[in-house]
């Protein structure tokens, strides 16, 4: 009978202890599936693609078959080829991102302090969108030249609208009544800025810069189809008039690497910033 209480007294027998055994296990085929989609997913879209390519035929500066394009990788990335590049692309990449989200940020505060101050220049930001980048670019490079510069500031051009729509309405969602307590407590502006007002608005300023990130890289290679000697978008067009697809698509797969990575950058620095959520 003593024996019997123990068994029932055990932790692991607690109807508390069962539901977080279940929980965990939840999770963990939730996770598992979600690791096992992706190279699930790749294999699905290459054996696809090789499908399409087999059965049409096609000849390769048409479309050619998976392993022209990681044969093509492969070489350009042993000579040097692909690195050169890709850091000339990363360079506008990050030099785009720094002064689109400084300047995005900084107004979109601003702005959203300010409700007067957005009525009259919201008109003229949403006007300059209108534009489409690439229309702006040969401006650009008529007026900065075709080197590093033009690239950046087409690059944040892209990423400003976005991060600063985000941070607008990021710090206008923080919660009235929190301010009224700041205030209560004698809290100065600067500490409600930092105690209060980016963490109630970091959700919404992170999914901004998860959209900016993405869109600098467009940024980047529109910069760089409009003139350049260097660059992802340049070897793109370098392989258009050389009818290389095989070396187009090797380019377009390293662009698409590089959103990804900094997508994912952006997931992690969110999951750490916001685990006081969870």
């Amino acid at each position: 009978m003593h024996e019997m209480v123990k068994v029932l007294e055990s932790p692991k027998t607690h109807p508390a202890y069962l539901r977080n055994s279940e929980l965990k296990k939840k999770r963990w085929h939730k996770v598992s599936l979600e690791i096992l989609a992706l190279p699930l997913g790749v294999v699905l879209l290459l054996g696809l693609w090789s499908l399409i390519v087999r059965a049409g035929n096609y000849p390769a500066f048409i479309l050619p078959g998976p392993s022209s394009v990681f044969n093509e990788i492969g070489t350009i990335a042993v000579n040097g080829l692909l690195w050169h590049h890709s850091q000339a692309t990363l360079a506008a990449i990050v030099g785009g991102l720094a002064l689109g989200l400084t300047s995005a940020t900084l107004l979109g505060y601003i702005l959203a302090k300010s409700p007067l101050l957005e009525r009259l220049v919201g008109p003229y930001v949403v006007a300059s969108q209108a534009i489409p980048a690439v229309a702006i670019a040969p401006l650009l490079v008529i007026w900065f030249g075709s080197g590093k510069l033009s690239k950046v500031l087409i690059c944040a051009l892209v990423v400003f609208f976005p991060v600063l729509v985000n941070t607008i309405v990021g710090i206008r969602s923080v919660d009235a009544g929190l301010k009224t307590l700041m205030r209560s407590l004698r809290a100065n502006r600067w500490q409600t800025f930092i105690m209060l007002e980016v963490p109630a608005a970091m959700p919404v300023l992170l999914g901004g810069l998860k959209i900016g990130v993405t869109l600098s890289v467009i940024g980047a290679v529109v910069g760089e189809f409009v003139g350049a000697d260097q660059g992802l978008g340049f070897l793109i067009n370098l392989s258009k008039g050389l009818f290389d697809t095989p070396l187009m698509f090797a380019a377009l797969f390293t662009l698409a690497g590089i959103s990804l990575c900094l997508y994912l950058v952006v997931t992690g620095l969110e999951h750490w910033l916001l685990a006081w959520r969870r």
